[in-house]
C-alpha cells in the first residue's frame, strides 16, 4: 500500500473529528480546493484506508450500561474451533467487539448488557455452555475511553 502523505493524514485527522463534515469544510480545514479534498478522500476509500463511518451510540441510553471484557480460552485450540467460536461470538447481540489474541487467552470479548444479572447469564448460560470453551475470566468495565483519532504511525505531527 502506498504511504500516506501529509494531505492524506490531514484529511484523515479532520474526518475522524467528525465524519459528517462536508467536503467543503474538510477542504477549508486542510487548505486545499474542494475538488482536491474529494479526490483524495475517494482515493483513501478506494485504497481501503477509509473503510466506512460508524455511529457512536450511548450504550446506557439504549439499555446496555454494563460493559465487560471477557477472556476466553478454547480447547482444543484448532483452527476449526477458533473460527467457529469467533463467528458465533461476533453474531451475539451483546457483543461489541471480538479480539482474537495470542497468549493465555484465545479471545477477548467486549460485551454490553443491561445489568449484572444479564452479564452473569451471558457468561454462565451462553459462553460456558459451548463445548470448546475451557476457561472464562470476566472483568467489568468501569469506564471506556476511546481515542477520537488514530493517526498513521509515521505522522510527526502527533508527536
Amino acid at each position: 500500500m502506498a504511504p500516506l502523505d501529509e494531505l492524506d493524514t490531514a484529511i484523515l485527522r479532520e474526518l475522524q473529528s467528525d465524519a459528517r463534515r462536508t467536503n467543503r469544510d474538510i477542504a477549508a480545514a486542510v487548505g486545499v480546493s474542494p475538488t482536491t479534498a474529494l479526490d483524495r478522500t475517494r482515493a483513501l476509500r478506494q485504497r481501503g484506508v477509509i473503510r466506512g463511518a460508524l455511529l457512536d451510540v450511548d450504550l446506557a441510553a439504549i439499555g446496555r450500561p454494563v460493559q465487560a471484557m471477557i477472556a476466553v480460552r478454547i480447547r482444543p485450540p484448532s483452527r476449526r474451533n477458533i473460527e467457529a467460536f469467533r463467528n458465533w461470538a461476533s453474531e451475539l447481540p451483546e457483543t461489541i467487539g471480538v479480539f482474537v489474541t495470542s497468549g493465555a487467552e484465545d479471545f477477548l470479548l467486549h460485551v454490553a448488557v443491561p445489568g449484572n444479572d444479564s452479564l452473569y447469564s451471558f457468561v454462565i448460560d451462553r459462553l460456558t455452555e459451548r463445548p470448546e470453551v475451557a476457561d472464562v475470566r470476566t472483568s467489568v468495565v468501569y469506564e471506556h475511553l476511546r481515542s477520537p483519532r488514530v493517526l498513521p504511525a509515521d505522522d510527526t505531527a502527533a508527536r
